[in-house]
């Protein structure tokens, strides 16, 4: 897996551009001097010409002593791009909880006669499932693959999961259909009042709503055929509201493949471009406008699959007017239910893969959890949990959960801090487990060859922001990033941070050399440890 497709942060989709005495031992530590082993290596590759105009911030510790080996610019503000998820995944699993399932519920309003025909409506109260059992296993975990789709714009290189998404919808009609109701005369109405919507802090998916399907995405495959024909084309989730008109030519092979979609309204997509004959295919992804219109669409499909007439057209607007006051549940039924994987797999799918509508939405969910609705409420909380945690919340910055807010800024040495405290926390093996592992899986699969020293010594979360330079048609990288624990030659357990910002390519695939020369400090501090 690629940093630069999973853990990078750009505009949005279609893409253009430890406890208290821990944290104040590793202020006072004595400074590093310039004679340690150390400090010559990692100059090497920090001094790089391609460097010349970025800054660098560098702390590694000694994660039982908090004793600091190495550091570098430890106490100065960087752009953290995604591994402010450590933050914000590290505050859910405090807020939440490692076994904390969602329930999402369906409920009947109105009498069911002899024949099974509901005289009333079907609800479906959206809870904040971020999956909704479309990544679910049989093993109740949360599937995730080498490039998540949410980030296939505009590469076309995702790979999909093999779950199907509208599993948890097929459930929860399933469950409506064994309660005995064979038709529903009233409406189908999904209820998205959790929370307050709002927008998405990284890239990917740009609506944050307590009801999610698939991403609230639409993923669109396209195959090549032979040269001068039609390109296959399929998508799913399929919805009977939303139409796709296709037309994509093969060409020869080791052309230039290029797609572009575009809506037309909110449920017309069109899609037209050019698929070299030897790629073998091609993922776009494009959001829906409307996510609870689109799931009642895919909830009423899924009802009529379980073999639940319904009334109500897939066509129209979620018809919220029709919803109870919030909290009153005078006569209502619960008819289905479905249950999640703990959140120690949606931990796990947040980090492993750097997903930023999951991350963006875990303030929403923490506050939530804490009767409140809006996403600044849910960042406030994350302050009260930092703060008892030891850490200087004056030297952190967050407008969001996922690394792409323009506020987002932390330091090294308060980013050690945080890992320090996860490492003394009960649940830190959930944690642990989330986080990628060098040169094995997630973000930094490829970040070091199978040869590497450091190669499954690393567990850490990466990050990538990067913006179009326009006026030289060049790239600046405002961000890379990758901090976590370390397992040195020596046996000596570490924790580390490494930043650097501003630092100027040609290219936006050269992200992943700079991701490269992170995994490179890794297998330096690794065999000198």
């Amino acid at each position: 897996m690629t940093d630069q497709p999973c853990g990078m942060q750009r505009s949005r989709m279609p893409a253009h551009a430890c406890v208290l005495a821990f944290f104040c031992f590793l202020r006072v530590s004595s400074p590093i001097t310039a004679d340690d082993k150390l400090s010559p290596q990692i100059r090497e590759v920090i001094d790089a010409p391609r460097f010349q105009h970025a800054l660098w911030g560098i702390l590694v510790a000694d994660r039982r002593t908090g004793e600091a080996i190495y550091e570098l610019n430890a106490d100065k503000l960087f752009r953290p791009a995604s591994t402010t998820k450590l933050y914000s995944v590290a505050a859910a699993l405090d807020a939440l909880g490692k076994d904390y399932c969602f329930e999402t519920p369906v409920y009947r309003r109105g009498t069911v006669d002899a024949k099974g025909t509901l005289d009333g409506d079907l609800i479906l109260v959206a809870s904040g499932d971020l999956t909704l059992g479309g990544r679910t296993t049989p093993k109740n975990e949360i599937e995730f693959t080498k490039g998540d789709h949410t980030y296939a714009n505009p590469t076309g290189e995702a790979a999909l999961t093999a779950g199907d998404p509208l599993a948890g919808l097929n459930r929860l009609a399933q469950q409506v259909a064994a309660a005995g109701i064979r038709r529903v005369s009233g409406q189908i109405v999904i209820d998205a009042r959790l929370f307050d919507a709002a927008s998405g802090t990284g890239s990917g998916p740009a609506q944050l709503t307590p009801i999610v399907v698939n991403d609230n995405v639409i993923d669109i495959t396209i195959t090549p055929t032979k040269q001068g024909l039609p390109a296959k084309i399929d998508w799913r989730p399929r919805s009977a509201s939303v139409a796709i008109d296709a037309q994509v030519e093969t060409i020869a092979a080791g052309g230039e493949t290029k797609i572009d979609c575009h809506a037309v309204g909110e449920d017309r997509l069109v899609v037209r471009g050019r698929i070299a004959a030897d790629r073998p295919r091609f993922v776009y992804v494009q959001e829906v406008a409307d996510p609870a219109r689109w799931a009642r669409s895919l909830f009423i499909g899924a009802l009529e699959r379980a073999g639940v007439v319904v009334s109500a057209s897939a066509y129209e607007p979620n018809p919220v007017g029709v919803l109870p006051k919030a909290g009153d549940t005078t006569g209502l039924v619960r008819v289905a239910v479905l249950k999640s994987p703990p959140f120690a797999e949606n931990a796990r799918l947040i980090l492993k893969v750097s997903h930023n509508l999951h991350a963006s939405t875990l303030p929403l969910l923490i506050a939530a959890r804490h009767n409140k609705r809006r996403l600044e409420d849910g960042l406030h909380l994350q302050h009260d949990f930092l703060k008892r945690a030891g850490l200087d919340v004056d030297s952190i910055s967050f407008g969001g959960g996922a690394g792409g807010a323009p506020a987002d800024h932390t330091s090294p040495r308060v980013t050690v801090a945080l890992l320090r405290h996860m490492a003394t926390r009960p649940d830190f093996a959930v944690y642990e487990r989330a986080l990628p592992i060098l040169g094995v899986d997630g973000t930094i699969a490829n970040d070091v060859p199978a040869s590497s020293p450091a190669r499954g010594k690393v567990r850490a979360k990466s990050g990538t922001l990067f913006w179009e330079n326009s006026m030289n048609d060049k790239f600046l990288v405002t961000s890379k990033a990758l901090a976590g624990y370390l397992t040195a030659k020596s046996g000596r357990e570490l924790e580390f941070s490494f930043v650097v910002n501003n630092a100027a390519i040609d290219k936006a695939a050269q992200t992943k050399d700079i991701g490269k020369t992170l995994g490179h400090l890794c297998e330096v501090v690794q065999q000198a440890q």
